[in-house]
């Protein structure tokens, strides 16, 4: 890991401390490094105050702002160019005066699209792009997906046993551990919203809240054929992540539409049943890019080649 590569994973760190208040804006980190040195740090608190440049620019003591014209900042996403809620933080980091500007990726919003780059390059300031790239496209997926695809990032979730099943006979069987079921309601926790079947609904009587995890409930949503899922609602409403949890044939209708950024499956190693309700096929176009072993139970995550 090199010099940027560092302070670019520091602001990655950051970002993630506005997971639950950002939204829906992304998460974003920020750091001012003068000769190998931090002198300045900050994240995007909360939705309608200071964006993360700004944080990190007002904690740079007074003895250290003589520094700022030989320093770069480092910043996970492209810095706004566009008066919000908040002025532009390109301005201000023309305005600052810093020697190089860092950045991890480029905003997908359609306010910004390399418009903040092109201004600041445009003052004079070096800006290099697409340091940990993918790490920083990674932590706001949610919301690149939101504004790319005009519906939320869908998340596909189901536990199964180690022959293939989701229940015993087709009636409800705990096949997550206690852990792995305090892991579920912190993906809740995390997540803007949470849907059911409506057989599943009717069955299991699912809470789909937050109760083994602090943080605040996703919206609960049940469909069925009579009330169908529209995405285009969940947009409207700032909806930018949907869990689906099933049951089988809603997992399945996702599937077969191609609906789905993300696919999280428990599987219980040592839990056989003889009869039941077969756990959906993982499509060919996904691929794993996490698997945390929990005791028993195997948590495999897949995103979209």
């Amino acid at each position: 890991m090199n010099i940027d590569e560092k302070f670019m994973q520091r602001c990655i760190q950051l970002a993630k401390n506005g997971q639950q208040n950002a939204k829906p804006n992304p998460m974003v980190g920020a750091v001012i490094v003068h000769n190998g040195r931090i002198i300045g740090e900050g994240y995007h608190e909360r939705c309608g105050k200071a964006h993360a440049e700004v944080n990190a620019f007002a904690s740079v003591k007074r003895e250290d702002e003589a520094l700022l014209p030989e320093s770069t900042i480092y910043v996970s996403l492209e810095p706004c160019s566009h008066y919000g809620k908040t002025p532009p933080c390109a301005d201000l980091i023309i305005e600052k005066g810093v020697r190089r500007v860092v950045v991890g990726c480029i905003d997908e919003f359609a306010e910004v699209q390399g418009r903040g780059i092109k201004k600041i390059r445009e003052a004079g300031i070096e800006v290099e792009v697409g340091i940990l790239e993918e790490e920083c496209k990674s932590l706001n997926r949610r919301f690149f997906t939101f504004h790319r695809e005009k519906r939320p990032y869908i998340i596909l979730k189901w536990a199964q046993t180690a022959n293939g099943f989701i229940d015993d006979h087709h009636k409800p069987v705990q096949i997550s551990s206690d852990f792995t079921k305090m892991l579920s309601h912190k993906l809740r926790a995390d997540e803007d919203a949470i849907l059911v079947g409506r057989i599943t609904d009717e069955r299991d009587h699912p809470l789909l809240n937050v109760r083994e995890w602090y943080g605040p409930d996703p919206k609960r949503m049940v469909i069925d054929h009579a009330h169908p899922l529209n995405l285009e609602s969940l947009h409207e409403q700032n909806v930018q992540s949907l869990i689906i949890e099933g049951g089988a044939e809603t997992l399945r209708s996702f599937l077969v539409q191609g609906l789905w950024d993300e696919i999280r499956v428990e599987t219980n190693t040592t839990m056989t049943v003889s009869d039941g309700t077969r756990a959906p096929q993982i499509p060919a176009n996904a691929e794993v890019v996490n698997s945390n072993i929990y005791d028993k139970n195997v948590i495999v995550v897949y995103r979209k080649k």
